[in-house]
């Protein structure tokens, strides 16, 4: 009898609402305030993950998918990774160095003798660590791949016409296309492309069965749509494919997928079925690598004021109440992604968006790092928003300051037929100068098209047709014969052939 009495008392305590844990309060929130966030930051969708101690808090979509549209985001929505999936392809790396199929210091050349540099001792010198770590003195050649419609292949090969910035390993400059020569080096020694690799190696194994390494291969409907504000509207864009230079920045994935890739690199690349890396190697990716001076880290650092910054092999890190931190952000056009974890605490984040550069991301990671471990109530969000509208304001005071160095009531040297013509650069291809409706067309590449007025002088301004690459001003300069010579684009001259 006393038995029955217990198993009733037992099955109605079952039914009686329980008090939320002190992790569920912290949980909700949290909630609470990336929902402000949003609004705050115009944000239309967000997913966010956090893991702390081998389990998932929260994985979970927030918003919607597409301004306009009631479809909701969710734990499976995808989003871009962007440049979080360097991380990704620094463990493949890892994994054939475990393997013994390469060392961290092997010379790039031996694997991949066709990457050749600007600089001959730069190719000579160059080791698969600085691959990953952006210490190789190259300069930023994003332009390859983000205005120019070319192959995987042709960006590399143009890669030797870049000029150095300064001297290897002295600096820190911010290098994509060197993870697409660490692509090309593991489809090398794998056998398998690099895309193929990742997804036998990580995404299958993690169980990430929603996630694929390139934009081409979304074909779930369940996927956001980028946004971006464009003279003061917030406006669905077209997607930017980063598939050419994909080992620097093509997964995509969801709140549910990236929860066990934050787990795993959370607890030394374990999971269920094993381990992706080995201790040795897993500790050499967070080792810090190179220095990150200060005028190359992150805006954020105004308030964190870190004793410290450098980056290890696919992530950026530095001090945060004493402890490391470990992250990195992705952005692309419209779409954002942040990875960051307290491995002494066990704690990560990841956060996924549909907006471009919705800095709320930093606000969060920083929230829960006081929330879930280290305590403290500083509203990242709102010091976060004074920071980048200040920031917002000094480039608005750039574009008047350089707005007001117009001279009105200038004519062009000669008439607009002039002008029109084809107009080549090393890299960057080539430039397409036609009339059209008393104006010019610029056209680059096939690829990048604007409309550009006279502004005043030999230079010309305007839209490009893709409103959210902004305005470009193309500066026509004259020979010695009178007739155009070069026309002028973000400092890169451009030749005239016809």
């Amino acid at each position: 009898m006393r038995l029955i009495i217990l198993l009733i008392l037992f099955s109605l305590t079952q039914g009686w609402p329980q008090k939320p844990s002190a992790v569920d309060k912290k949980v909700q929130e949290f909630e609470a305030y990336i929902t402000k966030g949003m609004k705050d930051w115009e944000i239309p969708g967000l997913a966010v993950t956090v893991v702390k101690d081998g389990k998932v808090l929260l994985a979970k979509g927030y918003g919607v998918r597409e301004l306009g549209k009631p479809d909701p985001v969710n734990a499976q929505t995808l989003f871009a990774c962007a440049s979080t999936t360097k991380a990704m392809v620094a463990a493949c790396m890892g994994m054939l160095v475990d393997e013994g199929k390469v060392n961290w210091d092997d010379a790039v050349y031996k694997h991949l003798p066709e990457f050749q540099l600007y600089d001959p001792y730069v190719t000579r010198e160059l080791r698969i660590r600085d691959l990953f770590i952006h210490n190789s003195g190259v300069g930023n050649a994003d332009f390859l791949w983000s205005v120019m419609n070319i192959s995987t292949e042709e960006v590399m090969h143009r890669m030797r016409n870049v000029e150095p910035s300064y001297s290897l390993r002295s600096g820190f400059i911010y290098q994509n296309i060197f993870y697409v020569a660490a692509g090309e080096i593991i489809k090398k020694l794998s056998g398998k492309p690099w895309h193929q690799f990742i997804s036998e190696r990580i995404f299958q194994p993690l169980s990430m069965n929603h996630t694929v390494p390139l934009l081409r291969e979304v074909k779930d409907v369940n996927q956001t749509k980028p946004h971006y504000k464009i003279e003061g509207t917030i406006t669905v864009i077209e997607h930017t494919s980063a598939d050419q230079v994909g080992a620097a920045g093509s997964v995509w994935s969801c709140a549910e997928d990236i929860s066990k890739w934050v787990l795993c690199m959370l607890d030394s690349s374990k999971y269920a079925g094993g381990r992706l890396l080995s201790a040795k190697t897993w500790a050499e990716i967070f080792k810090p690598q190179t220095l990150v001076p200060a005028t190359q880290f992150y805006p954020t650092a105004q308030l964190t004021k870190p004793n410290w910054t450098t980056y290890g092999l696919g992530w950026f890190q530095h001090d945060y109440k004493g402890k490391k931190v470990n992250f990195h952000t992705g952005s692309l056009a419209g779409a954002i992604a942040m990875n960051a974890q307290l491995p002494e605490e066990k704690l990560g984040i990841y956060i996924f968006g549909n907006y471009d550069h919705a800095e709320l991301r930093h606000a969060l990671i920083y929230k829960a790092f006081d929330l879930f471990a280290l305590g403290g109530n500083r509203d990242w969000n709102a010091e976060l928003l004074i920071l980048y509208k200040n920031i917002a304001a000094g480039n608005e005071k750039k574009q008047r300051d350089f707005e007001a160095q117009r001279v009105l009531n200038t004519t062009p040297t000669l008439s607009l037929e002039a002008y029109a013509g084809k107009y080549i650069h090393p890299l960057y291809g080539e430039l397409i100068i036609t009339t059209e409706n008393g104006q010019l067309r610029a056209e680059g590449n096939n690829f990048v098209k604007a409309t550009l007025e006279h502004w005043h002088y030999d230079i010309f301004r305007g839209w490009f047709d893709k409103k959210w690459f902004g305005k470009g001003n193309l500066t026509f300069i004259l020979g010695t014969d009178g007739k155009i010579a070069k026309a002028n684009f973000a400092g890169m001259d451009f030749t005239r052939i016809n």
